[in-house]
């Protein structure tokens, strides 16, 4: 799978990317015709502590599975994404079995 990073207004660090690319690895096991995957990082500028954002979109055949979350830390963020994009995944590979 090839993971496309976006960081507008900041860069990010080596260790940031390989993390992304790790946790994204693994949501593999769970659906193994992901295309690529599109990471937008962003920081809000808010007085609020949880200003870090990230969106995930995976690309799939048939349609994408998105997730959108905040927190703190862009790696807290990364966890509950790609929680949810496993979700998502073991959803949609549920669905190809009951028709097929």
């Amino acid at each position: 799978m090839k993971v496309n990073v976006q960081t507008p207004n900041f860069s990010a660090d080596a260790k940031l990317i390989s993390f992304i690319n790790k946790k994204l690895s693994k949501l593999e096991t769970f659906y193994d015709r992901i295309v690529y995957a599109d990471v937008f990082l962003k920081v809000q500028n808010t007085s609020g502590k949880e200003n870090k954002t990230i969106e995930i979109l995976l690309s799939l055949p048939g349609e994408d599975a998105v997730a959108k979350k905040e927190a703190k830390t862009f790696e807290e963020a990364i966890d509950e994404a790609t929680k949810a994009l496993e979700r998502q995944l073991k959803k949609k590979k549920q669905k190809e079995r009951a028709f097929s």
